[in-house]
């Protein structure tokens, strides 16, 4: 599928616009495993303004092997606690943004998805992820890390209830399948970035205000939970 124009940037997010199917591809690739930094959440962040700007669907996908390994952890294990709180605040904004934004937002998962990168098929409305032995979940508490009252509230609304003890509590990671039964996944393909701007293209033809105004009514409880937190 060809890119019409793209962001000259040469940044970990590269973000392409499609003019013949009207959609927006942002591809994370910071080289190593997609963590959520600074630049990296920025970019994402500035796909998703543009997006809902121009009234137009989002694919966002990650390189071959890995879609996100969650945030850095260099900075969130670091001594600068500011910036650690910073970061952590951003990534929070940034799936807020995702959950909010009337456009279709689908995720094509190219690899492993771990922590926030779960977070982050979590607030897409489909999550396509590719056939292969990677791993997909929530793995905070494996490595001594509570998870977030944002993340929780996430878990909670787009889990499937029956795994939502066993993909939080005990740190469940496991292979597209299990991701699938559980529902950080939709659907799995040999190639999930042509799947999702497929989608995406078809998505682009929905009525946009009928479109916006049901996602918004459908993620209402989840978005009123997240707003709470925000008033604590």
């Amino acid at each position: 599928m060809s890119r019409a124009s793209a962001d000259p940037s040469t940044g970990p997010v590269r973000v392409g616009t499609d003019e013949a199917d009207g959609i927006i591809v942002a591809v994370i690739d910071d080289g190593k495993v997609n963590a959520l930094s600074g630049p990296v959440i920025d970019g994402i962040r500035s796909a998703v303004a543009l997006a809902v700007e121009q009234g137009r669907p989002l694919v966002i996908t990650g390189r071959d092997g890995c879609f996100s390994a969650g945030f850095d952890l260099a900075v969130m294990g670091g001594d600068d606690r500011h910036g650690a709180s910073a970061l952590f605040a951003d990534g929070a904004r940034l799936y807020r943004e995702i959950i909010e934004a009337p456009v279709p937002v689908v995720a094509s998962c190219t690899g492993h998805a771990l922590a926030g990168g779960a977070l982050l098929l979590l607030s897409a409305d489909h999550r396509i992820g590719r056939s292969g032995p990677y791993r997909v979940g929530l793995n905070e508490v494996s490595i001594g890390m509570a998870l977030p009252n944002f993340a929780v509230a996430m878990a909670t609304h787009r889990l499937e209830r029956r795994f939502l003890t066993s993909a939080t509590m005990f740190a469940e990671v496991g292979p597209p399948d299990r991701a699938v039964a559980m529902g950080f996944l939709d659907e799995t393909d040999d190639d999930p970035l042509h799947v999702a701007c497929r989608l995406a293209a078809s998505l682009a033809r929905l009525p946009h205000g009928a479109f916006a105004a049901t996602k918004r009514r459908i993620r209402r409880g989840l978005q009123h939970d997240l707003a709470a937190l925000d008033r604590r």
